[in-house]
């Protein structure tokens, strides 16, 4: 409570005095995980610019279908002003229809060529075996700019650069000045890092959140690299409704079909598919546990030298604590990984 006081007496400081604290440009997250959650938000929050990146199933729980989520994520694009920009994923068939819902002018994005701001060309770039970030294209109404992303591994984080970019041309920054600090993009922890772990391993930490879009994603990054072998755990994907045993069953098969060699599940949503889909496919090992230490310390146990290890789930499931156990500077745990701070580190795992 204190430090939301802090918090809220910071801010009502700003907004008292805007011209020697109040950016130029502020950038928001409306985010919504329930109908009317858009509503509220747009109450008292007037964007200029709206941006939208993906619909997916992460709040099925509440929505109960992506039409749903669609619409509710539909309204910022309609409250945005005839003199604004409505900055869409063209590759995706929802959000790309939400054009027809907007007064402001539209920007697409997206790596397929009906983009306006389109992404192309991509490859994964090498330092002695070890995956060091992607380089691609970046095209905009003839112009094109090469990119080199060292700290982004990835195809689907692209999205985050491209709407990056569109925002940036509207507010009239230049596509090599914008291509040059862009550079320097670190995706959030717990989302695709890659840190480096015990026995000269590779990890990728997923471990913020988890869905079925995202998980998907996740595995085909891990199918593309190129590593000596290849490991997936994967934890529970929460709030997913009655689309949860469909999801985890996509996910879990996704992963045997990813060229790795172990598939580790945490939690029982996870454990149950990835059991199942084990009988399909022969020469993968796989391994079941409850508890993300525990699975961890496994995994410690059988890593061999130069692995690739993708480590993914739902916040509930806390993996980062797997992630401690294996990677190399586990001292550093604060600087890498996500849910760091010390009323995180106090909780213990519940189990969903």
């Amino acid at each position: 409570v204190i430090k939301w006081r802090r918090v809220c007496l910071k801010w009502l400081w700003v907004l008292a005095t805007p011209g020697r604290y109040y950016p130029e440009i502020l950038v928001l997250e409306l985010g919504v995980d329930r109908p009317s959650d858009m509503h509220y938000l747009l109450s008292f929050i007037r964007p200029t610019v709206g941006v939208v990146t993906n619909i997916s199933s992460s709040h099925l729980e509440f929505f109960h279908d992506l039409d749903n989520i669609a619409k509710e994520k539909g309204e910022l694009i309609e409250a945005l002003p005839a003199d604004g920009l409505a900055v869409l994923n063209a590759d995706d068939t929802r959000v790309r229809a939400m054009a027809k819902r907007s007064n402001a002018p539209v920007q697409t994005f997206g790596l397929l060529e009906q983009a306006e701001v389109q992404g192309s060309d991509v490859i994964f770039s090498y330092k002695d075996g070890v995956p060091q970030g992607l380089s691609f294209k970046l095209n905009d109404e003839g112009r094109v700019v090469p990119l080199r992303l060292p700290h982004i591994v990835a195809p689907h984080l692209l999205y985050a650069v491209l709407a990056a970019v569109a925002v940036g041309i509207y507010f009239k920054v230049n596509l090599v000045e914008a291509a040059s600090m862009l550079q320097e993009f670190r995706s959030p922890l717990g989302r695709m890092q890659l840190i480096a772990g015990i026995k000269r391993s590779t990890i990728i930490d997923d471990t913020y959140n988890s869905s079925p879009v995202s998980a998907l994603a996740a595995l085909e990054t891990l199918e593309a690299i190129v590593a000596k072998r290849k490991v997936a755990m994967l934890g529970d994907m929460l709030e997913l409704g009655i689309d949860s045993e469909a999801g985890h069953r996509q996910v879990a098969n996704r992963a045997f079909e990813a060229n790795a060699a172990v598939v580790i599940a945490v939690g029982d949503r996870m454990g149950r598919a990835v059991k199942d889909a084990a009988r399909h496919y022969m020469g993968v090992q796989a391994f079941y546990f409850d508890d993300p230490e525990l699975a961890g310390k496994f995994l410690r146990t059988t890593m061999k030298d130069g692995d690739l290890v993708l480590v993914k789930g739902s916040q509930g499931m806390r993996l980062e604590k797997a992630v401690e156990e294996v990677m190399s500077e586990s001292d550093r745990a604060d600087e890498f990984l996500c849910r760091q701070t010390p009323e995180w580190r106090k909780k213990a795992y519940v189990k969903p």
